[in-house]
């Protein structure tokens, strides 16, 4: 054996354990986190003195552990996570030997991921990722793709903001989407991929992926509906309306005029989640309407901005101490076919090997 087969040999080794040693503590704590869950509710359920404790029984369990890590944060999620995969039950029990445990009964639902399956694959963060989401179905879809793929949980991140599970339920071909989907993510950790996004109103036809630029063209061809849904008093004025600031230009996606407020309305198209600069974007386009183009009578201008998702508490945040009336609204999108993801979503487990 020449010297360099021996580090290379050594260095493999070590890299195996290391792998197995991340490997099984992820699992542990993926374990322990749903015993925690299982304790909390159980506690809030028949604890003797739980009316003591109450609203603050989270953050009292804080400060009575005091321990690196465990606080309300925790606590909310490991419930959380108890509650809504109640499948691994008896994997933690087996381990924990959790007292007065049933075993709760997922047999007859076909799409819940095996407990095995999500244990060995996925961390408690990607679990925590996939949480959020309130539809069970669209848990399993991504629960599964991300196994498929082995997703990190930067990538599992954007494929759920990027609405990966909506973009399959009203594409043609999921099967194609899903496949570069997965070729995509290999490559880059920072393509961008453009999301299919409509108005119930505005009928769509079917293609493998509808885009930013797709819905604002349907937005044109079914003004009347789209000012309609709006509200009243809303007259069309311009889009991809050119501006210049700072001698650069700046297109605004859609302008409007509304009579009755006699102001104009700014309205820009995001095909992400809400995002703080978003609305600084479209402060500033206010900002520019507001001191080059208001006309004597005219109120001040309004911005809307049409997001994929919004947080309550960042948009609170972000329109404190602004003057300009700014509202974030969503896109209004087509359910995804049920039924076609649930075959496709057949095909995908037998492919992975799972009993379907």
């Amino acid at each position: 054996m020449e010297f360099e087969l021996l580090a290379d040999s050594i260095k493999k080794i070590n890299n195996k354990a290391g792998n197995a040693a991340k490997s099984a503590v992820n699992q542990l704590l993926t374990l322990r986190n749903w015993a925690i869950g299982y304790y909390i509710v159980e506690y809030e359920q028949g604890g003797s003195d739980r009316a003591e404790y109450g609203t603050r029984l989270l953050r009292n369990l804080e400060n009575e552990i005091s321990e690196r890590g465990m606080n309300v944060t925790l606590f909310k999620a490991c419930r959380q996570f108890y509650l809504q995969y109640p499948q691994i039950g008896s994997t933690v029990s087996n381990q924990f030997n959790l007292p007065n445990f049933e075993k709760s009964s997922t047999a007859s639902n076909l799409f819940v991921t095996d407990p095995e399956q999500l244990i060995n694959n996925l961390s408690f963060s990607h679990i925590r990722e996939i949480m959020v989401l309130e539809d069970s179905f669209e848990r399993f879809f991504y629960e599964t793709e991300c196994i498929k793929c082995n997703w990190s949980v930067r990538e599992l991140r954007r494929q759920i903001k990027t609405n990966l599970y909506v973009r399959a339920g009203i594409s043609r071909n999921p099967e194609a989407l899903l496949k570069q989907t997965a070729i995509n993510s290999k490559e880059s950790n920072t393509l961008t991929i453009k999301d299919p996004f409509t108005f119930e109103f505005l009928g769509l036809d079917a293609k493998d992926a509808v885009s930013e630029s797709d819905l604002e063209q349907a937005l044109m061809d079914h003004l009347q509906e789209f000012m309609l849904e709006l509200g009243q008093g809303f007259c069309f004025e311009a889009r991809q309306k050119r501006i210049v600031i700072d001698d650069k230009y700046y297109f605004i996606d859609l302008v409007f005029y509304n009579r009755l407020l006699h102001c104009n309305v700014i309205i820009e198209l995001k095909n992400d989640e809400f995002k703080h600069e978003d609305l600084g974007q479209l402060n500033a386009y206010v900002g520019y309407y507001k001191k080059n183009e208001m006309m004597a009578g005219d109120n001040p201008p309004v911005g809307i901005l049409l997001c994929t998702d919004k947080g309550s508490q960042m948009v609170e945040y972000a329109l404190s101490g602004m003057d300009n009336q700014l509202f974030v609204s969503t896109y209004m999108l087509h359910l995804p076919d049920k039924k076609k993801l649930e075959e496709f979503m057949l095909k995908e487990m037998a492919e992975m090997g799972m009993d379907v």
